[in-house]
């Protein structure tokens, strides 16, 4: 039997019908704009009454491939700590994503780290939310999620490096997307100083450079790890620019500056 992993959100980060989450996302996509077939994407990963214009600004702009890799922080604490689904489906109220059974299993044979555990997507909100995006930019996509538990440059580093190899030998382009929010729980101004030094790096193609800055500046980024290994893959495949389209704090939609998250949107060509 097919193993359907159910969704744990829904009705929550975002809404639980189908009718009212499609209304959704399209009115956070927008009008149609010219798209770009990127390597890698940065999309936060709230509810969407917070994060949803940022992640709409980022879908709104990509090419969706047949094939893609969500990369996502581990929140719960289940699971390996470097787990993939290569086998089942996930479902949103948009219907079923069907996972890339081929694809996983490449990424599982060039990297002993990565093991098949669905445990560490129980409860992990952070692949979720980014399939209605997904999903409703194009219906008929296959991916793999990767949860990240690791905080290891040279480990995050590898799996970028695999993930791009596998990728080359593809002979199709895939898309990697990075779950990330930004700073958390701090004043809106200290936020917005420290998710700049962190989305410098970003900006720069610096992987490394990018987890020494959350490190030594405390930027609790949730998807560093993510990011990082986005990264070290797009470059391995070419990347030469990356591009800020959105940034914005929960403060934003709230009101309240005291303790807010921010939230980044980018695109990597």
């Amino acid at each position: 039997m097919t193993q359907i992993r159910k969704p744990t959100v829904a009705g929550q980060f975002y809404p639980g019908s189908k009718a009212e989450l499609l209304r959704e996302v399209q009115g956070f996509l927008g009008h149609d704009a010219k798209r770009t077939r990127a390597l890698g994407v940065i999309a936060p990963h709230a509810g969407y009454m917070y994060s949803g214009a940022v992640a709409g600004a980022v879908y709104a702009r990509v090419e969706v491939p047949r094939k893609v890799i969500v990369l996502c922080p581990n929140h719960t604490g289940f699971g390996a700590a470097l787990s993939i689904i290569s086998e089942g489906s996930f479902r949103t109220p948009l219907g079923d994503v069907p996972i890339d059974h081929a694809l996983g299993e490449a990424l599982k044979a060039g990297f002993a780290l990565l093991r098949e555990d669905p445990a560490a997507q129980i409860r992990e909100h952070a692949v979720e939310v980014q399939l209605p995006f997904l999903q409703t930019v194009r219906s008929d996509f296959s991916f793999v999620p990767i949860t990240v538990g690791t905080g290891q440059l040279e480990v995050l580093m590898a799996l970028g490096v695999v993930m791009a190899k596998v990728i080359a030998e593809c002979g199709e382009p895939v898309l990697i997307v990075a779950s990330s929010d930004m700073n958390h729980y701090e004043e809106d101004a200290e936020t917005r100083v420290k998710d700049a030094l962190a989305i410098e790096q970003v900006l720069s193609l610096q992987p490394q450079g990018l987890f020494r800055a959350v490190r030594e500046h405390n930027v609790s980024m949730c998807g560093v790890g993510p990011a990082v290994a986005m990264l070290t893959a797009a470059i391995r495949l070419g990347a030469t620019s990356a591009e800020l389209v959105k940034y914005a704090t929960s403060g934003d939609v709230s009101g309240d500056h005291d303790q807010v998250v921010g939230y980044a949107g980018v695109i990597v060509t």
